[in-house]
């Protein structure tokens, strides 16, 4: 009977330190392979296969590890604190952050996803959002016109399209989110 919760414990370090491994190796190569990744993490391919049916679904698990830490830093931003105009800016530049930390995010971000599994993937970050909008439609900060809805997706694809023109090289940083945060206020603004 103590095997088993032990069992548990060395399964759930050993999928860890594949994810682990795999966001540091796919934000280096994003064509690294199960084999690079099980080296990385210290563990045998058949381990990988074991925790991850495929390539894919070690990618699906990899962009929710990122959605959550996105999530985890959306929610020490102060979403709720100040205007919502500048917590909505406090919010994406809590995601910015972690994507500089884990380029693996960026790269994932235009994989292309099923449209229910892009949505679900999403979920905490949009519900983040539309929060902080909805606060800022009812405190005249933002247009109510629009759907809310319409709103949040049009914050994501825009920080999505911001991250892809950092990584294609064609702006930088400072410059795109810059771009971003103006684009974003004089689209929402009433």
């Amino acid at each position: 009977m103590s095997s088993s919760p032990r069992r548990r414990a060395d399964a759930l370090r050993s999928r860890t330190a594949v994810l682990d491994a795999a966001v540091q190796l796919l934000g280096e190569d994003p064509d690294a392979g199960m084999a690079a990744i099980a080296g990385a993490a210290g563990v045998t391919r058949q381990t990988v296969y074991a925790h991850f049916s495929s390539r894919d679904a070690l990618l699906s698990a990899v962009a929710e590890r990122m959605t959550e830490k996105v999530a985890e830093e959306m929610d020490a931003a102060g979403a709720y604190e100040g205007p919502a105009g500048e917590a909505l800016l406090r919010l994406l530049d809590a995601a910015w952050r972690v994507s500089e930390a884990y380029p693996a995010l960026i790269r994932l971000g235009g994989r292309p996803a099923a449209p229910e599994e892009d949505r679900v993937r999403h979920e905490p970050i949009a519900d983040h959002i539309g929060r902080v909008l909805q606060r800022g439609r009812d405190g005249g900060e933002f247009d109510p016109g629009p759907a809310l809805s319409w709103q949040v997706a049009a914050v994501i694809a825009l920080s999505h399209a911001t991250g892809e023109e950092v990584r294609a090289g064609r702006v930088s940083a400072a410059d795109a989110t810059a771009a971003l945060h103006s684009g974003l206020l004089r689209l929402l603004a009433p």
